[in-house]
Protein backbone atom coordinates (compact mmCIF):
# COMPACT_ATOMS: atom_id res chain seq x y z
CA UNK A 1 0.00 0.00 0.00
CA UNK A 2 1.28 3.52 -0.75
CA UNK A 3 2.38 5.44 2.31
CA UNK A 4 0.31 8.39 3.46
CA UNK A 5 2.12 11.71 2.93
CA UNK A 6 3.24 13.63 6.00
CA UNK A 7 3.51 17.39 6.46
CA UNK A 8 6.68 19.27 7.36
CA UNK A 9 5.77 22.91 8.04
CA UNK A 10 8.51 25.53 7.80
CA UNK A 11 7.66 28.84 9.44
CA UNK A 12 5.49 29.31 12.53
CA UNK A 13 4.68 33.02 12.19
CA UNK A 14 1.21 34.39 11.48
CA UNK A 15 0.75 32.36 8.28
CA UNK A 16 2.23 29.14 9.68
CA UNK A 17 0.13 29.44 12.84
CA UNK A 18 -3.02 30.08 10.79
CA UNK A 19 -2.15 27.03 8.66
CA UNK A 20 -1.98 24.77 11.73
CA UNK A 21 -5.24 26.16 13.10
CA UNK A 22 -7.06 25.70 9.78
CA UNK A 23 -5.69 22.19 9.35
CA UNK A 24 -7.01 21.24 12.79
CA UNK A 25 -10.43 22.78 12.12
CA UNK A 26 -10.82 20.91 8.83
CA UNK A 27 -9.63 17.65 10.42
CA UNK A 28 -12.24 18.03 13.19
CA UNK A 29 -14.91 18.44 10.49
CA UNK A 30 -13.88 15.10 9.00
CA UNK A 31 -11.82 16.34 6.04
CA UNK A 32 -9.19 13.73 5.16
CA UNK A 33 -5.81 15.45 5.45
CA UNK A 34 -2.18 14.36 5.63
CA UNK A 35 -0.88 14.38 9.20
CA UNK A 36 1.87 16.61 10.57
CA UNK A 37 5.30 15.11 11.07
CA UNK A 38 7.34 18.14 12.14
CA UNK A 39 7.43 21.92 12.39
CA UNK A 40 10.50 24.09 11.99
CA UNK A 41 11.32 27.76 12.53
CA UNK A 42 14.37 29.88 13.31
CA UNK A 43 14.54 28.21 16.74
CA UNK A 44 14.87 24.64 15.49
CA UNK A 45 12.62 21.75 14.49
CA UNK A 46 9.91 20.08 16.57
CA UNK A 47 8.09 16.76 16.35
CA UNK A 48 4.42 17.36 15.59
CA UNK A 49 3.09 13.89 14.85
CA UNK A 50 1.16 13.56 18.12
CA UNK A 51 0.01 17.11 18.85
CA UNK A 52 0.58 19.79 16.18
CA UNK A 53 -0.84 22.65 18.28
CA UNK A 54 1.43 21.79 21.22
CA UNK A 55 4.40 21.58 18.84
CA UNK A 56 3.45 25.01 17.47
CA UNK A 57 3.45 26.53 20.97
CA UNK A 58 6.81 24.89 21.72
CA UNK A 59 8.24 26.19 18.45
CA UNK A 60 7.10 29.75 19.17
CA UNK A 61 8.38 29.69 22.78
CA UNK A 62 11.74 27.99 22.21
CA UNK A 63 15.01 29.94 22.49
CA UNK A 64 16.91 30.72 19.29
CA UNK A 65 19.55 28.01 19.46
CA UNK A 66 19.31 26.19 16.11
CA UNK A 67 19.93 26.79 12.46
CA UNK A 68 16.88 28.49 10.90
CA UNK A 69 14.59 26.06 9.11
CA UNK A 70 17.25 23.34 9.28
CA UNK A 71 15.49 20.13 8.23
CA UNK A 72 17.49 17.02 7.49
CA UNK A 73 16.19 15.64 4.20
CA UNK A 74 16.69 12.15 5.66
CA UNK A 75 13.68 12.86 7.91
CA UNK A 76 11.50 13.16 4.83
CA UNK A 77 10.56 10.48 2.34
CA UNK A 78 9.20 10.44 -1.18
CA UNK A 79 5.60 11.60 -1.20
CA UNK A 80 5.84 13.82 1.89
CA UNK A 81 4.79 17.48 1.59
CA UNK A 82 6.91 20.43 2.70
CA UNK A 83 4.84 23.55 3.42
CA UNK A 84 6.96 26.70 3.18
CA UNK A 85 5.28 29.49 5.16
CA UNK A 86 8.45 31.55 5.36
CA UNK A 87 9.87 34.48 3.38
CA UNK A 88 13.34 32.93 3.51
CA UNK A 89 15.62 32.86 0.48
CA UNK A 90 17.57 29.99 2.06
CA UNK A 91 14.40 27.89 2.28
CA UNK A 92 13.34 28.76 -1.29
CA UNK A 93 16.78 27.67 -2.47
CA UNK A 94 15.96 24.12 -1.25
CA UNK A 95 12.66 23.77 -3.13
CA UNK A 96 14.26 22.19 -6.21
CA UNK A 97 16.25 19.72 -4.10
CA UNK A 98 13.15 18.54 -2.26
CA UNK A 99 11.20 18.19 -5.50
CA UNK A 100 14.01 16.22 -7.13
CA UNK A 101 13.81 13.74 -4.24
CA UNK A 102 10.07 13.25 -4.84
CA UNK A 103 9.01 15.50 -1.96
CA UNK A 104 6.11 17.79 -2.84
CA UNK A 105 6.33 21.49 -1.99
CA UNK A 106 3.47 23.87 -1.13
CA UNK A 107 4.61 27.43 -0.69
CA UNK A 108 3.65 31.01 0.12
CA UNK A 109 7.31 31.97 -0.34
CA UNK A 110 7.71 34.06 -3.50
CA UNK A 111 11.47 33.51 -3.68
CA UNK A 112 11.08 30.20 -5.49
CA UNK A 113 9.45 31.13 -8.81
CA UNK A 114 9.71 34.87 -8.12
CA UNK A 115 13.48 35.23 -7.83
CA UNK A 116 16.33 34.29 -10.17
CA UNK A 117 15.18 32.75 -13.47
CA UNK A 118 17.64 29.87 -13.12
CA UNK A 119 16.05 28.95 -9.77
CA UNK A 120 12.56 28.97 -11.31
CA UNK A 121 13.79 26.78 -14.18
CA UNK A 122 15.45 24.41 -11.69
CA UNK A 123 12.14 24.08 -9.82
CA UNK A 124 10.29 23.23 -13.04
CA UNK A 125 12.96 20.69 -14.00
CA UNK A 126 12.98 19.11 -10.53
CA UNK A 127 9.20 18.65 -10.63
CA UNK A 128 9.58 16.57 -13.78
CA UNK A 129 12.59 14.60 -12.58
CA UNK A 130 11.17 13.88 -9.12
CA UNK A 131 7.58 13.48 -10.36
CA UNK A 132 6.58 15.86 -7.57
CA UNK A 133 3.97 18.61 -7.30
CA UNK A 134 4.66 22.29 -6.62
CA UNK A 135 1.75 24.24 -5.15
CA UNK A 136 2.34 28.00 -5.37
CA UNK A 137 -1.13 29.53 -5.54
CA UNK A 138 -0.50 31.31 -2.22
CA UNK A 139 2.41 33.29 -3.71
CA UNK A 140 0.22 35.66 -5.76
CA UNK A 141 -3.25 36.81 -4.79
CA UNK A 142 -3.37 34.69 -1.62
CA UNK A 143 -5.06 31.84 -3.45
CA UNK A 144 -7.24 33.75 -5.93
CA UNK A 145 -7.67 31.69 -9.12
CA UNK A 146 -5.05 33.79 -10.86
CA UNK A 147 -2.03 31.57 -11.46
CA UNK A 148 -4.33 28.65 -12.18
CA UNK A 149 -6.30 30.71 -14.73
CA UNK A 150 -3.17 31.88 -16.56
CA UNK A 151 -1.74 28.35 -16.70
CA UNK A 152 -5.02 26.89 -17.94
CA UNK A 153 -5.33 29.56 -20.63
CA UNK A 154 -1.80 28.81 -21.84
CA UNK A 155 -2.39 25.05 -21.69
CA UNK A 156 -5.49 25.58 -23.84
CA UNK A 157 -3.49 27.33 -26.56
CA UNK A 158 -4.27 30.93 -25.59
CA UNK A 159 -1.50 33.56 -25.72
CA UNK A 160 -1.21 36.03 -22.84
CA UNK A 161 -0.52 39.55 -24.16
CA UNK A 162 -0.57 41.59 -20.95
CA UNK A 163 -1.32 41.32 -17.26
CA UNK A 164 -1.95 44.47 -15.23
CA UNK A 165 -3.17 44.79 -11.71
CA UNK A 166 -3.17 45.79 -8.09
CA UNK A 167 -1.12 42.83 -6.90
CA UNK A 168 -0.21 43.90 -3.37
CA UNK A 169 -2.96 43.40 -0.82
CA UNK A 170 -1.04 45.51 1.70
CA UNK A 171 -0.68 48.49 -0.65
CA UNK A 172 -4.28 48.09 -1.82
CA UNK A 173 -5.33 48.34 1.82
CA UNK A 174 -3.08 51.36 2.41
CA UNK A 175 -4.29 53.39 -0.58
CA UNK A 176 -7.92 52.41 -0.01
CA UNK A 177 -7.69 53.99 3.46
CA UNK A 178 -5.28 56.85 2.90
CA UNK A 179 -7.14 60.17 2.83
CA UNK A 180 -4.27 62.66 2.53
CA UNK A 181 -5.04 64.04 5.98
CA UNK A 182 -3.77 61.46 8.44
CA UNK A 183 -0.08 60.47 8.16
CA UNK A 184 0.62 57.65 5.73
CA UNK A 185 3.14 56.22 8.20
CA UNK A 186 0.33 55.55 10.68
CA UNK A 187 -1.49 53.42 8.13
CA UNK A 188 1.72 51.48 7.44
CA UNK A 189 2.00 50.67 11.16
CA UNK A 190 -1.64 49.48 11.18
CA UNK A 191 -1.07 47.29 8.11
CA UNK A 192 2.03 45.74 9.63
CA UNK A 193 0.22 45.03 12.92
CA UNK A 194 -2.66 43.41 10.99
CA UNK A 195 -0.24 41.12 9.14
CA UNK A 196 -0.94 42.65 5.71
CA UNK A 197 2.66 43.70 5.01
CA UNK A 198 5.85 41.67 5.02
CA UNK A 199 7.62 41.76 8.42
CA UNK A 200 9.77 44.51 6.90
CA UNK A 201 7.19 46.81 5.22
CA UNK A 202 9.91 48.29 2.99
CA UNK A 203 9.65 45.13 0.86
CA UNK A 204 6.06 46.12 0.03
CA UNK A 205 6.70 49.88 -0.20
CA UNK A 206 9.73 49.43 -2.44
CA UNK A 207 7.70 47.52 -5.02
CA UNK A 208 9.92 44.45 -4.57
CA UNK A 209 6.99 42.29 -3.45
CA UNK A 210 5.04 43.20 -6.61
CA UNK A 211 8.14 42.65 -8.76
CA UNK A 212 8.36 39.08 -7.44
CA UNK A 213 4.69 38.49 -8.15
CA UNK A 214 5.06 39.81 -11.71
CA UNK A 215 7.93 37.39 -12.28
CA UNK A 216 5.78 34.49 -11.07
CA UNK A 217 2.85 35.52 -13.29
CA UNK A 218 4.99 36.14 -16.37
CA UNK A 219 6.74 32.79 -16.02
CA UNK A 220 3.37 31.06 -15.61
CA UNK A 221 2.39 32.73 -18.90
CA UNK A 222 5.47 31.27 -20.57
CA UNK A 223 7.51 34.50 -20.57
CA UNK A 224 11.07 34.11 -19.25
CA UNK A 225 11.10 37.49 -17.53
CA UNK A 226 14.13 38.50 -15.47
CA UNK A 227 13.99 40.74 -12.39
CA UNK A 228 16.20 43.44 -13.94
CA UNK A 229 13.75 43.75 -16.86
CA UNK A 230 11.05 45.16 -14.57
CA UNK A 231 11.22 48.92 -13.99
CA UNK A 232 10.33 49.59 -10.35
CA UNK A 233 9.51 53.03 -8.91
CA UNK A 234 9.99 52.64 -5.16
CA UNK A 235 7.94 54.56 -2.59
CA UNK A 236 10.78 54.28 -0.04
CA UNK A 237 12.76 57.50 0.58
CA UNK A 238 16.54 57.18 0.93
CA UNK A 239 16.47 57.73 4.71
CA UNK A 240 13.93 54.92 5.19
CA UNK A 241 15.83 52.60 2.87
CA UNK A 242 19.02 53.11 4.89
CA UNK A 243 17.35 52.80 8.33
CA UNK A 244 18.42 49.96 10.59
CA UNK A 245 15.78 47.65 12.01
CA UNK A 246 15.72 49.43 15.38
CA UNK A 247 15.18 52.79 13.65
CA UNK A 248 12.60 51.58 11.15
CA UNK A 249 9.49 52.78 12.96
CA UNK A 250 10.75 56.35 13.34
CA UNK A 251 12.01 56.42 9.73
CA UNK A 252 8.49 55.64 8.45
CA UNK A 253 7.72 59.34 9.00
CA UNK A 254 9.74 60.17 5.87
CA UNK A 255 6.88 58.68 3.81
CA UNK A 256 4.36 61.28 4.90
CA UNK A 257 5.27 64.44 2.98
CA UNK A 258 5.90 62.93 -0.50
CA UNK A 259 2.77 60.77 -0.37
CA UNK A 260 0.62 63.65 0.84
CA UNK A 261 1.80 65.60 -2.21
CA UNK A 262 1.06 62.69 -4.57
CA UNK A 263 -2.40 62.29 -3.02
CA UNK A 264 -3.30 65.97 -3.32
CA UNK A 265 -2.23 66.05 -6.96
CA UNK A 266 -4.37 63.00 -7.77
CA UNK A 267 -7.31 64.36 -5.77
CA UNK A 268 -7.29 67.62 -7.77
CA UNK A 269 -7.56 65.56 -10.97
CA UNK A 270 -10.36 63.37 -9.61
CA UNK A 271 -8.07 60.36 -9.62
CA UNK A 272 -7.15 57.59 -7.15
CA UNK A 273 -3.69 56.33 -6.26
CA UNK A 274 -2.98 52.66 -6.95
CA UNK A 275 0.29 50.71 -6.92
CA UNK A 276 0.13 48.90 -10.27
CA UNK A 277 2.29 46.12 -11.69
CA UNK A 278 2.13 45.14 -15.35
CA UNK A 279 3.91 43.23 -18.06
CA UNK A 280 3.25 43.07 -21.78
CA UNK A 281 4.67 43.98 -25.17
CA UNK A 282 5.61 47.46 -23.91
CA UNK A 283 7.72 46.01 -21.09
CA UNK A 284 7.23 45.40 -17.38
CA UNK A 285 6.88 47.95 -14.59
CA UNK A 286 5.82 48.54 -11.00
CA UNK A 287 4.81 51.98 -9.78
CA UNK A 288 2.27 54.29 -8.17
CA UNK A 289 -0.27 55.56 -10.69
CA UNK A 290 -3.08 58.11 -10.49
CA UNK A 291 -6.01 56.35 -12.17
CA UNK A 292 -9.47 57.72 -13.07
CA UNK A 293 -12.00 56.79 -10.41
CA UNK A 294 -13.89 54.60 -12.91
CA UNK A 295 -10.77 52.69 -14.02
CA UNK A 296 -11.18 48.88 -13.73
CA UNK A 297 -8.25 48.68 -11.28
CA UNK A 298 -9.92 51.14 -8.89
CA UNK A 299 -12.68 48.68 -8.04
CA UNK A 300 -12.63 46.58 -4.90
CA UNK A 301 -11.86 47.70 -1.40
CA UNK A 302 -9.65 46.89 1.56
CA UNK A 303 -6.90 44.41 0.73
CA UNK A 304 -8.51 43.29 -2.53
CA UNK A 305 -6.30 42.40 -5.47
CA UNK A 306 -7.72 43.27 -8.88
CA UNK A 307 -6.04 41.91 -12.00
CA UNK A 308 -6.80 42.34 -15.72
CA UNK A 309 -5.61 39.66 -18.15
CA UNK A 310 -5.51 40.35 -21.90
CA UNK A 311 -5.00 37.46 -24.29
CA UNK A 312 -6.13 36.21 -27.70
CA UNK A 313 -9.34 35.08 -26.03
CA UNK A 314 -9.76 38.25 -23.96
CA UNK A 315 -8.54 40.88 -26.43
CA UNK A 316 -11.34 43.45 -26.44
CA UNK A 317 -12.47 43.04 -22.85
CA UNK A 318 -9.94 41.75 -20.29
CA UNK A 319 -10.60 38.94 -17.87
CA UNK A 320 -10.88 40.54 -14.42
CA UNK A 321 -10.06 38.56 -11.28
CA UNK A 322 -10.71 40.22 -7.93
CA UNK A 323 -10.68 39.22 -4.28
CA UNK A 324 -8.81 39.43 -0.97
CA UNK A 325 -5.08 39.46 -1.63
CA UNK A 326 -3.53 39.69 1.83
CA UNK A 327 -3.91 38.31 5.32
CA UNK A 328 -2.79 35.24 7.21
CA UNK A 329 -6.14 33.44 7.00
CA UNK A 330 -6.60 33.60 3.22
CA UNK A 331 -2.93 32.75 2.66
CA UNK A 332 -3.19 29.74 4.99
CA UNK A 333 -6.36 28.66 3.19
CA UNK A 334 -4.51 28.82 -0.15
CA UNK A 335 -1.74 26.62 1.27
CA UNK A 336 -4.31 24.08 2.50
CA UNK A 337 -6.09 24.13 -0.87
CA UNK A 338 -2.86 23.24 -2.68
CA UNK A 339 -2.03 20.58 -0.09
CA UNK A 340 -5.46 18.98 -0.45
CA UNK A 341 -5.21 19.01 -4.26
CA UNK A 342 -1.85 17.23 -4.06
CA UNK A 343 -3.13 14.70 -1.52
CA UNK A 344 -6.15 13.91 -3.73
CA UNK A 345 -3.91 13.43 -6.79
CA UNK A 346 -1.70 11.07 -4.81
Amino acid sequence: MPRQPRIALLGTGVVGSAFVARHQRLAQRGVALPAFELLANSRGHFDAAAAPEQALRAACDAPRDGEPHDIDIARLRRGDIVVDATASDAVAARHADWLAHGIHVVTANKLGNGADLMRAQAIARAQREGRAHYGDSATVGAGLPLLRSIRELVAGGDAIHAVEGVLSGSLAWLFDRYDGMRPFSGFVREARAAGYTEPDPRIDLSGEDVRRKLLILARAAGIALEAHEIQVDSLVPAALAAAKENDLDAALLTLDAPLRERYQEAYRDGAKLRLVGRFGAAGASVGLRALPADHPLCGGSGADNRIAIRSDRYAEQPLIIQGPGAGAEVTAAALLDDLIRIAVQL
